[in-house]
Order: C-alpha cells, then structure tokens, then sequence
C-alpha cells in the first residue's frame, strides 16, 4: 500500500503543475486577446459593402493578399475560415468575417459593416431584416421530438 500511496503523491503533483501551468498560460493569452481587441476597436471602420459570396475556405485558397498569409500563425493554415467576398465601391475584395457575423450575411446582399482592416467584426443590413440563420436544436429537443412522433404512432 505503501507504493500506492507515492505514486498517487507524484500523480497529485504532478496534476497540480501542470494547472498552476496551465492557468499562468490562460492569463497571459488573456492580457494578449485584450490587446489584440482593443488595437482592433481603433482601427475599426464603417463601409458599406455589397456582398458577392461568402464561403468557408483555407487561407491559401482565399486570394488573400501575400502579406496576410505570412504573418498568420501555421496553425490558422490548417482551418477554414469564413471568406466573404465583397464589393467596396469599385473594389472586389476577400475579407474574413466572425463566425456569427458570417451566419447573419448572405450572397446579394447590402449591407453597412465595421471592419477592422480585413476583418467583418459586425454587419447590419441596409434593406430588409437581419437573416438570422437556421438554429439547430439541442440534443434535449430533438429526444422531445422523437417522444412526440413515437406517441403520434
């Protein structure tokens, strides 16, 4: 029992480093988000854009421009991003949109946006309501849903 007893101590510590570690990283990524949001709230700007398309897509494959990929971290390359492509006055334009800024817009659209250099962070539509998307339910709803069609039968 008493081999037991030193190795549950070593797996205990052990734990306890790595949350100590853990939670230093969390506060640090933390400070570094505040940064990054608020360097994006000063550079942020109202346009009215014209949206062409909109898809999910790897950055390489966005038509990006070249200084862009460079300076985004290796990791970023491996996911899709939401690319909205755009009309800005006579420009056409591929600009990454928040994913909920990217549920609301759709394809023909107008709309007056704030950007922040090449990123959508809101967007209001100028004529008709805002698309609000399809919601998926939760898994308690779809079993509430399945109980009423087995009770129907």
């Amino acid at each position: 029992m008493d081999l037991f007893l030193k190795i549950l101590l070593i797996v205990v510590i052990v734990l306890g480093v790595i949350a100590v570690l853990l939670f230093f990283l969390g506060k640090k990524a933390e400070k570094k988000q505040a940064e990054s949001k608020a360097a994006m709230d000063a550079a942020q700007q109202t346009m009215t854009l014209f949206i062409i398309d909109k898809k999910k897509m790897k950055l390489k494959d966005a038509g990006l421009p070249k200084v862009v990929l460079e300076s985004t971290p290796k990791y970023a390359n491996l996911y899709k991003m939401p690319i909205v492509k755009v009309k800005v006055g006579s420009r056409v334009m591929s600009l990454i949109a928040e994913p909920r800024v990217y549920e609301t817009l759709l394809p023909k659209q107008e709309v007056k946006a704030t950007v922040s250099g090449l990123y959508i962070t809101s967007a209001k539509r100028i004529r008709g309501p805002v698309y609000e998307g399809k919601r998926k339910k939760s898994f308690r709803e779809k079993l509430e849903d399945m109980k009423a069609k087995a009770e129907k039968k």
